[in-house]
């Protein structure tokens, strides 16, 4: 029961690093919300990683360096999914 809320929470928050990826982006980023989300799953999965790797400390409240190392391993994520996929920002 526990890794099933795990795997939620991991999805809710990769929603919510990967569309907080995209407004920082400017113009608009290929991909729709599903590949929104896998990027930043992937982006939090990363970003938690290099964070810990930094010495970045977890606490008990929100962890922002965290959010804003995801953020940036996202919005890499989608920068380099748009050039793969040939797909140009309209800026």
């Amino acid at each position: 029961m526990r890794q099933q809320v795990e795997i939620i929470g991991l999805i809710i928050a990769g929603a919510i690093i990967g569309a907080l990826a995209k407004l920082v982006m400017p113009g608009k980023q290929a991909g729709g919300i599903i590949v929104t989300i896998i990027l930043g799953i992937l982006g939090v999965l990363i970003g938690y990683y290099l964070a810990a790797a930094l010495g970045v400390a977890a606490t008990s409240g929100i962890d922002w360096i965290r959010w804003i190392i995801s953020i940036i391993v996202a919005v890499v994520l989608i920068a380099i999914y748009g050039a793969v996929t040939g797909r140009r920002s309209n800026v």
